[in-house]
């Protein structure tokens, strides 16, 4: 040991006369760094209760609880993160992993006060002095992120592969991607509570993070038991609520769906999904339509023991999936994987039979012991402008129907259609595939009332048809279709102001000063989709109770004012495929109570 190591102990004694420091008032005089952890502030208006901070927190420090005046909708759980302060470690992890940005930590670490309830509040509801400092901890933008913001995309045919084809164009994911994109997910929930037919979501992504497929197979058919079907065409409002699309873009939850279907080889179904053994109850069920409610229904009526016989007017099942949706989209063979699974059970279809016509549903009710009947929308509806009598003025669901069914349609060289859903937008892209086929170029115009922003198609569907050489041009009221000398020559419209007036009712507002003519040989029409209920006939019809709209009265389990009969899908709710499949799980339960108490 040398002399500084033992000297050394004594130095400090030189500052035993220094005039000592002393704060009055240290939480003033003692301000946190700029950037220090203090207690949390939340902007409630841009948090949705994901409870992903509660969920992070490995101190239980956090509760999602609900407030007054803030309720739950789509996209939002209605409830708020609670802080326990006695648990707090001031990891901010939920500030880091807060998928909106909302939840931040101030630089205010002191306060005062005998009540041990004091220290445990919802931020931004409980008023607190440092609600809106802007000093605190932020999650730094850029640095570092728990989950990639940008989604991985399948991948597409290129416009050049596919614009003159019907071949698939989407092809997928790897299992790479899917694993990818399934890390994305932070498990919150909220997609499941907007999704009509509240698929365990998080669920079944987690087990293709585990690449468990069979389990996340077993979770989509709880559900949904046409998951390559939803997998392909599902209208995914789920991912419009994704916690992840506030920062970012949000999961490809409908292509994770697709994933899970596609790997699993149909065989195994059974032994997976451990159906292989039903056992007969000893009652019947007829079923109206082959579409999705009605296969939806006829499915978890069979795991129920029901003897299900579904009657379809047209020669094969599927419904508007089939005979709405191009191939391009749904190929007829994944469609099929589904609906083949579902026979499988023991389903029978009588193909070829309507009901009104070959059968009346009085014999469906003296034959079997209920009825569902989810029959769509397969009329369309016309504008009714001036012209539209003309032989080459077309209905899109007619068309999509004879294309599908493979007979040979009227392709003009120049075409316009009139409308701005999806069904406007699948008859754009077809017509415009066989434009190419016959004549070697696109000449295709599509128009609605709604504006670009307002359009109710899916973005994706109107960008796609633009690369397949469409042109689609929004905003425009249709005023008549010009005929001269029996040709058609094509369509006038002046400028869409406005839809709605300032009740809300479909009023549109016109511009006639702004016109404009699209020429062409062949008008389509696609403005909506009407039912067909003329199968509903007689007493049956008397005894049942009509909104005004003309849509049949149910109740919660879609049993109609007629024991008997239950009604769902398309001409009760929607249109789209996943409330058909919802309308059809919940009335084959309701039908299961119907006839187990009579």
């Amino acid at each position: 040991m040398i002399l500084k190591d033992i000297l050394s102990p004594f130095s400090g004694w030189r500052k035993v006369f220094n005039e000592p420091v002393a704060l009055k008032d240290p939480v003033n005089d003692r301000p946190g760094a700029p950037r220090y952890r203090g207690f949390h502030k939340n902007d409630i208006s841009a948090c949705i209760g994901c409870g992903t901070c509660e969920t992070i927190c490995e101190n239980a420090a956090i509760d999602l609880v609900p407030v007054e005046g803030i309720k739950t909708k789509d996209g939002d759980s209605g409830l708020r993160p609670r802080v326990d302060y006695g648990r707090c470690c001031w990891c901010a992890l939920c500030v880091d992993v807060c998928t909106t940005g909302s939840l931040s930590l101030s630089n205010a670490y002191i306060w005062v006060s005998e009540d041990s309830d004091d220290y445990r509040f919802t931020p931004g509801v409980d008023e607190k002095p440092w609600q809106n400092e802007p000093l605190g901890w932020k999650k730094p933008e850029g640095d570092y992120e728990f989950y990639p913001l940008n989604r991985v995309a399948p991948p597409h045919l290129h416009p050049e592969e596919r614009h003159d084809s019907f071949v698939e164009m989407v092809k997928g994911f790897s299992k790479e991607q899917a694993m990818s994109e399934a890390d994305r997910c932070v498990e919150c929930g909220i997609c499941t509570a907007t999704c009509p037919a509240h698929m365990g979501i998080p669920q079944y992504i987690k087990a293709i993070r585990n690449d468990d497929l069979e389990e996340g197979l077993r979770v989509l058919y709880d559900t949904n038991p046409l998951p390559e079907i939803c997998g392909r065409i599902c209208t995914h409002k789920c991912e419009t609520v994704c916690s992840i699309g506030h920062r970012g873009e949000p999961l490809s939850i409908r292509w994770l769906k697709r994933y899970i279907a596609d790997q699993n080889p149909s065989e195994k179904y059974k032994e997976i999904l451990n159906t292989g053994n039903i056992e007969p109850n000893g009652k019947n069920v007829a079923v109206v339509g082959a579409g999705p409610a009605g296969l939806s229904a006829a499915h978890y009526l069979a795991l129920m023991g029901y003897s299900v016989t579904i009657f379809e007017a047209l020669p094969e099942a599927g419904g508007m999936m089939r005979y709405g949706i191009p191939e391009y989209r749904l190929p007829y063979d994944q469609l099929d994987k589904d609906i083949n699974y579902i026979l499988s059970l023991g389903v029978a279809i009588r193909y070829n039979t309507r009901v009104g016509t070959d059968i009346s549903l009085e014999q469906l009710h003296s034959q079997y012991d209920a009825v569902f009947a989810g029959t769509g929308l397969h009329q369309g509806r016309s504008t009714r402008i001036e012209g539209t009598n003309h032989p080459h003025v077309y209905q899109s669901i007619e068309l999509l129907r004879k294309i599908t069914l493979g007979e040979e349609i009227h392709v003009a060289e120049k075409i316009v259609v009139i409308g701005g859903g999806n069904v406007a937008m699948d008859i754009t892209r077809s017509l415009a595939r066989l434009q190419r086929q016959k004549y070697g170029k696109v000449q295709i115009i599509t128009t609605s009332l709604e504006t670009e922003e307002k359009m109710p198609a899916d973005r994706e569907e109107v960008v796609e048809a633009r690369e397949e050489g469409a042109t689609v041009n929004p905003g425009w009221a249709p005023q008549k279709i010009e005929i001269v000398d029996g040709a058609l020559k094509g369509l006038h419209v002046v400028q869409c102001m406005s839809l709605f007036d300032s009740t809300g009712k479909f009023n549109p507002q016109c511009n006639m000063d702004v016109a404009n003519f699209f020429e062409a040989d062949m008008v389509v029409e696609s403005i909506g989709q009407g039912m067909d209920i003329s199968y509903l006939e007689g007493n049956v019809k008397d005894q049942l109770t009509f909104d005004p709209r003309g849509r049949i009265v149910v109740n919660a389990q879609f049993q109609s004012s007629v024991p008997w009969l239950f009604v769902g899908g398309d001409i009760i709710q929607g249109p789209d495929v996943i409330h058909g499949i919802a309308n059809g799980h919940t009335a084959a339960k309701g039908i299961d109570q119907y006839l187990t108490s009579i």
